[in-house]
């Protein structure tokens, strides 16, 4: 899990790489919580998505928003990690031109991010929004939501409120060809304390559904 250094529009950026053993493997993007809540690239949740996505075998480039840990510049409500996410998913497809599928995931304030991203970024085949915070930021940018993905909350949130994300469900669910899985974990908190296992097998299982890989030569 190499450290790595790539530009942003604001001065460096400071990621982890995990290359897949595969050939032409697909790739995946993760982004963290809120900077300003203490979210960093380190946080359990974007770990254990790291560590399912990892799993399936994917390319895996985890990093931190401008202003935390090495990377530089300042926190900007959004606008500039939007553009840091722009920039790391450059980064990524410029390493593997030949991926098979494009994913990003995020928690809380980064699967708010990894909406934006999504909507501008046609490439992008999948998404894992954790906790997405519909209390607080505006999810209407998803109209219409361009690609099918997972959405995972607990139901003792504290944080987001359950009825808020069942609406932002409810809403994308209706479109034509898009299909939202959304999990409820039962006793688990906004950060899943105490429920990593549960959350990491809810992952586990929706990208064993989701991800068909090539078959590698004599594999």
């Amino acid at each position: 899990m190499p450290d790595v250094i790539f530009n942003g529009s604001e001065g460096r950026l400071e990621g982890r790489y995990t290359p897949s053993k595969r050939t032409n493997a697909p790739i995946a993007l993760l982004l963290h919580p809120d900077p300003l809540g203490g979210g960093t690239m380190f946080n359990k949740v974007v770990h254990t998505l790291y560590q399912t996505f990892k799993k399936h075998e994917f390319t895996v480039l985890r990093f931190n928003f401008r202003g935390v840990g090495r990377s530089q510049g300042v926190h900007d409500r959004g606008e500039g990690e939007l553009s840091d996410a722009a920039s790391a998913l450059d980064w990524l497809q410029a390493l593997n031109p030949n991926a098979e599928a494009c994913w990003v995931g995020g928690f809380s304030f980064g699967a708010w991010i990894g909406m934006q991203l999504l909507m501008r970024r046609p490439e992008i085949d999948g998404f894992i929004s954790i906790s997405p915070p519909a209390n607080k930021y505006d999810f209407t940018f998803l109209a219409p939501c361009p690609s099918s993905g997972l959405v995972v909350q607990g139901d003792k949130d504290d944080v987001v409120p359950h009825e808020s994300v069942q609406k932002l469900v409810n809403k994308l669910s209706l479109q034509k060809d898009i299909k939202i899985d959304y999990r409820i974990i039962p006793g688990a908190n906004h950060f899943f304390t105490m429920h990593g296992d549960q959350l990491l097998a809810h992952i586990d299982d929706y990208l064993t559904k989701s991800v068909k890989l090539t078959p590698q030569n004599g594999g």
